[in-house]
């Protein structure tokens, strides 16, 4: 299941040349920083969802955003919703009152819509940050359809190497939350690969983002099956894991997908219960992000060369699958920690994959 290798800082670098291309000369961030509106244009507003659905926003989105920034000479305000529309509304009002440069929004259930209105009345330019937002004026995230086609890559490629024909095997579709726009998007990307195979789904229960939701739903779904089950289409790691212990409750190994690298994913791929992980370096991402704030902070106008369905302009970053053997790559990437990745009955495929 051996692939290309991880990106490469050169792929980072040519999203930065991208971004710097066509931005207009006369810059109108910087200033002296002497007196309050010169302050509020020098600031970046940023506002995370939540930390339950995945342990990037505060573990490595937050740092490497601030870090980023600050690094440039520009003052953050980044805060976390926490799985609250109403609290990230209040956020961004009190973000608002205090004046910003630019705002970097993770949608959180459709709250981020109003609050790019908020911003954009009042001159402030809108990234929306890995979730797409409707009103915003970039949105900087990996591409999300490749992400599910590579999921439904691991799913056609997990069941020839168990000797099932896809169109006849027994599939469940385990989506993310609807009211998340890249859940569509993962959604379209691996059914494209699916169908092109020839699979059906044969159950498709409610898209969560939530592991002990998804492990109800897939149980309820693989009872109305009979306990048959021959893959699991799963949009993410935490999703996955969800469904894996209902897999082995029932004592079923069967292809898996997931995306996100977590340690919980990662060590789920090493022990062969889940077929791959979708891996999306987010310092890339978040790279990316800082990039366009600062032009934007700046005065600049970048380009994009991808575009959504709405026109919005769309900087995509590119993500990869991995297999046990791509593993040791996300270790070495700095994405992984070694000591807390091989715990347990983990250890011995650790050493088999040369993770150390």
């Amino acid at each position: 299941m051996k692939r290309s290798s991880l990106v490469s800082a050169a792929a980072f670098a040519g999203i930065s040349a991208l971004l710097l291309a066509g931005c207009s000369s006369g810059g109108g961030g910087g200033g002296d920083a002497t007196g309050e509106a010169d302050a509020a244009a020098a600031r970046a507003c940023v506002i995370l969802p939540d930390a339950a659905s995945s342990p990037r926003w505060e573990n490595n989105d937050r740092p490497y955003l601030q870090d980023g920034l600050e690094a440039a000479g520009f003052e953050t305000d980044i805060q976390n919703a926490q799985g609250d529309t109403n609290k990230y509304a209040t956020i961004a009002d009190q973000q608002l009152s205090k004046g910003c440069g630019v705002m970097l929004l993770v949608d959180y259930n459709g709250a981020g819509a109003a609050v790019a209105e908020k911003a954009k009345a009042e001159g402030i330019p809108v990234i929306a940050y890995d979730r797409p937002i409707e009103g915003a004026d970039y949105y900087v995230s990996f591409d999300n359809l490749e992400v599910g086609r590579l999921e439904g890559q691991s799913i056609v490629e997990g069941l020839e190497a168990a000797g099932k024909d896809p169109a006849t095997a027994v599939v469940v579709y385990m989506g993310g939350d609807p009211a998340d726009g890249n859940a569509k998007m993962f959604h379209d990307g691996a059914v494209e690969v699916m169908e092109a195979a020839g699979i059906k789904p044969a159950a498709e229960p409610p898209g969560v983002w939530d592991g002990e939701k998804s492990a109800t739903n897939f149980e309820q779904a693989l009872t109305s099956l009979g306990g048959q089950v021959d893959a699991v289409w799963v949009a993410n790691d935490t999703n996955a894991a969800g469904v894996i212990t209902i897999l082995d409750k029932n004592g079923l190994v069967v292809p898996v997908s997931g995306q996100d690298a977590s340690i919980a994913g990662l060590q789920n791929v090493l022990l062969g219960k889940q077929t791959a992980t979708v891996y999306k370096p987010i310092k890339l991402e978040a790279d990316a992000a800082v990039e366009l704030a600062i032009a934007l902070l700046e005065g600049e106008t970048p380009e994009a060369d991808q575009e959504l369905e709405d026109g919005t302009p769309y900087i995509a970053v590119t993500p990869q699958l991995v297999g046990p053997e791509e593993v040791v790559e996300v270790v070495d990437a700095g994405d992984a920690d070694p000591a807390e990745l091989c715990q347990g009955e983990v250890q011995a495929k650790c050493a088999e994959f040369g993770i150390q």
